[in-house]
């Protein structure tokens, strides 16, 4: 009889990236992914310690994706500007692994380069040396925020969508001007959560940076 095939890492993840396109995280397993490989969870474990280690490395192919044919042009706002929109890209097409990669971060190759490509254009900034790592960890905390927020509202079936937009719509149009005075006046330009998100990255990302300015001026 033929023995088990033996996978490579990089095939173990590409089947998990393809499981996790239409599975949440919590219903995720190693069994469930050794079962589609046709093999046993064992084989797996020589690969990956355990499903943490194994989303993270998932998360992180993502970020390599993100930062395939990126190029550092334009000044360091460009820079940044242009890497987030990268990252945000790369996971709305994996949008149940955003919230992998904010809650359990990564280690991986593609994690460190966009590290140091942050703080090299954080260099670039005029920042003081010592403000660095703290304006580095505010931009990655406000990206990793946005991409998951995003991403949480991709995975929302259609029915349910329109299920919040209507409570939206009631709990927001239908307030008694009394007890909510202001909600009750700009209700009609009140928008829900999930409209124009990329203006709001944009926007929001945005001023972050020209904070970062701000103390690069004050130098």
């Amino acid at each position: 009889m033929a023995g088990r095939r033996r996978w490579s890492t990089e095939e173990i993840l590409d089947a998990a990236a393809e499981m996790l396109r239409t599975s949440d995280t919590e219903s995720f397993s190693v069994r469930k992914l050794a079962a589609v490989l046709g093999t046993d969870s064992s084989s797996l474990y020589r690969h990956f310690r355990n499903k943490t280690e194994l989303l993270r490395a998932v998360a992180d192919r993502i970020l390599l994706s993100a930062m395939d044919g990126y190029r550092p042009e334009g000044d360091w706002k460009q820079r940044i500007l242009t890497m987030a929109r990268q990252v945000r890209e790369a996971f709305g097409q994996h949008p149940q692994l955003a919230a992998v990669w904010a809650r359990y971060a990564s280690g991986g190759t593609g994690s460190r380069l966009i590290v140091d490509e942050t703080l090299q254009a954080l260099r670039a900034s005029g920042l003081p040396e010592e403000q660095i790592p703290l304006c580095y960890h505010r931009i990655a905390v406000l990206i990793a925020a946005l991409v998951a927020s995003e991403a949480g509202f991709a995975t929302v079936p259609p029915e349910e969508h329109e299920q919040g937009m209507e409570q939206f719509r009631v709990a927001v149009l239908g307030a008694d001007p009394e007890r909510f005075p202001a909600l009750a006046h700009f209700a009609r330009d009140i928008r829900p959560l999930g409209g124009d998100r990329e203006a709001a990255f944009e926007e929001i990302l945005a001023v972050q940076l020209a904070h970062v300015e701000a103390l690069a001026g004050t130098r």
